[in-house]
């Protein structure tokens, strides 16, 4: 299984995490840097499995800013059957 861990005390904002996923991911294509892309990205369009690590999220300035993103990957992970993961430390 892959690894890809995102590092929140170098992620500013919902924008930059983004921008982060594609570079991670090498998604080279245009990215809508929405809900409905990272859905379409976690479930069709990286290579599964992969277990991806939320570091530092909790300590983020404004952490609340991504309930969102998480949410959506959370239900990634019950609709791949936990061939995407998700993990927080």
């Amino acid at each position: 299984m892959n690894s890809i861990s995102f590092d929140f005390d170098n992620i500013a904002d919902v924008t930059d995490f983004y921008r982060q996923f594609c570079h991670k991911f090498a998604i080279d294509m245009e990215f809508g840097n929405n809900l409905d892309a990272l859905w379409d990205a976690l479930t069709g369009m990286i290579d599964l499995p992969v277990r991806v690590t939320l570091r530092h999220l909790e300590m983020h300035a404004d952490p609340h800013q991504f309930d969102r993103v998480v949410a959506v990957m959370r239900e990634a992970e019950e609709a791949t059957a936990g061939k995407f993961s998700l993990r927080s430390r």
